[in-house]
């Protein structure tokens, strides 16, 4: 009788906070795995094997180009799959992208190079890099309200928080793996097989991701709430258009923060300072644990003081950050060079710990997988995709890192405007839209 009880309850899906937060770190890691691993290839490997030039700058400029072509599909993949997250579950849409993420990642271990077919090789990199995008574009969304219906509002925030601390993770082991890979065998090697078997790894990734989120529950809003009436992606931009664009505002600083701190880096410190990749590659390393490690605590704080005073500091942290960042870099020091990504980086953490959270509360339960994809991604394809072309080509006009720092503090600008509009959303109520559509807006009126 006992055993049969036990086998009942190893068999019923899990609803406990901790197990979910797991389900959903596990999966945007494994997804954000394979993104970023796409992004350190394209300045390592990439620009040589698939856009070959005699100018490496240009190499590198084509393939964050297809870099930023995966950006252009994750509006689609918001609206197509916040679509079925709203009507069909948030746990299998999650299911979904995730073994959408999984083979696009895996083929690109499997491409044949330039020299072996020519013109086809970069057109088939385009085309996995469209599915990789479309994938994420319904991720995050499905991840956070995973864990954020899940529970009650004390620490929504530091649950909320769990999923964000996939990127960092994601990107961690993505660079972690690229920078063993690139010690243990000889530049040619790399450059020849070597980094496939990153690519390769990510079969295993998704296995462990699959099995994580098959074994949680389906969240309880969810299934308490009313279905939404038209497609939830045109109900939310004829209804909840504002809290769309405000959202996606707070984003900038910390989207395009990221992706310059944690990829362009990489490229500054290799093609522009002529130094050995491995110094970009181990100050990402660096600051991509600080990150997972502060996520979660500057989530707490933000279940006290609430998520405006952290979105607020981390702005104005982003427009000095900016220029302290290049001062740093342009040293050619590897410690302050760390110095220089771990400080953004923990930028990036603050940011990161109620974004989430602030999200969730700005939409209704019928249609929030679809606003909550919406706004981020609006933000991905406007503040991240682009961050590090412009970077190289505000570099490539005058010369300095300083025009790129510029830039980023404009970014960052824009988020504490968008801050100081916003009003504190910690005591909104997730609960069905019936009685809290009011609430919601007064949030962004």
């Amino acid at each position: 009788m006992a055993d049969t009880s036990r086998e009942r309850n190893r068999k019923r899906p899990h609803t406990r906070l901790g197990v979910v937060a797991a389900s959903s770190l596990a999966g945007t890691a494994v997804e954000w795995y394979d993104f970023f691993l796409y992004g350190t290839a394209s300045t390592l490997v990439f620009n040589k094997l698939y856009f070959p030039s005699h100018d490496p700058l240009v190499g590198t400029v084509l393939a964050f180009a297809t870099y930023a072509v995966g950006f252009l599909a994750r509006p689609l993949g918001a609206v197509v799959l916040g679509h079925l997250g709203d009507r069909k579950g948030r746990r299998s849409t999650l299911i979904a992208s995730l073994l959408l993420m999984g083979a696009s990642t895996f083929l690109i271990a499997l491409l044949p190079t330039y020299e072996a077919v020519g013109v086809l090789a970069p057109l088939l990199l385009v085309v996995c890099r469209l599915v990789q995008g479309f994938a994420l574009g319904g991720e995050w969304g499905g991840a956070v309200l995973l864990v954020s219906e899940h529970g009650g509002s004390a620490r929504r925030a530091f649950w909320s928080s769990w999923p964000n601390v996939g990127p960092p993770l994601g990107n961690l082991l993505a660079a972690g793996v690229l920078a063993v890979l690139g010690s243990v065998m000889p530049s040619a090697q790399f450059l020849s097989w070597g980094w496939r078997i990153a690519f390769g790894l990510s079969a295993v990734l998704v296995l462990i991701g699959l099995w994580l989120r098959l074994y949680v529950a389906e969240t309880p809003l969810f299934k308490e709430a009313p279905k939404p009436k038209g497609l939830p992606a045109g109900v939310v931009v004829r209804e909840h258009w504002r809290s769309v664009l405000l959202a996606a505002a707070t984003r900038f600083g910390e989207n395009a923060g990221f992706y310059l701190f944690s990829l362009f880096v990489i490229t500054y410190v290799t093609t522009v300072l002529k130094m050995d990749s491995s110094v970009g590659l181990t100050a990402v390393l660096v600051g991509q644990a600080c990150a997972v490690v502060t996520i979660p605590l500057f989530a707490l704080l933000a279940d006290r003081i609430g998520r405006r005073p952290i979105y607020v500091v981390a702005s104005v942290a982003t427009i000095v950050w900016a220029f302290v960042f290049f001062a740093l870099v342009d040293t050619r020091s590897p410690g302050l060079i760390t110095v220089a990504v771990a400080g953004g980086l923990l930028i990036f953490a603050a940011y990161s710990s109620v974004i989430g959270a602030f999200f969730a509360e700005l939409f209704p339960t019928e249609v929030r997988y679809s606003g909550v994809s919406l706004a981020y991604n609006l933000a991905s394809v406007l503040a991240g995709s682009l961050a590090p072309i412009i970077a190289i080509g505000l570099y490539a006009k005058f010369g300095t890192g300083y025009a790129i720092g510029v830039y980023l503090a404009v970014m960052g600008l824009i988020s504490l405007v968008a801050s100081l509009i916003a009003k504190e959303t910690k005591s909104v109520d997730l609960g069905s839209a019936a009685g809290k559509e009011e609430e919601v807006r007064a949030s962004v009126d």
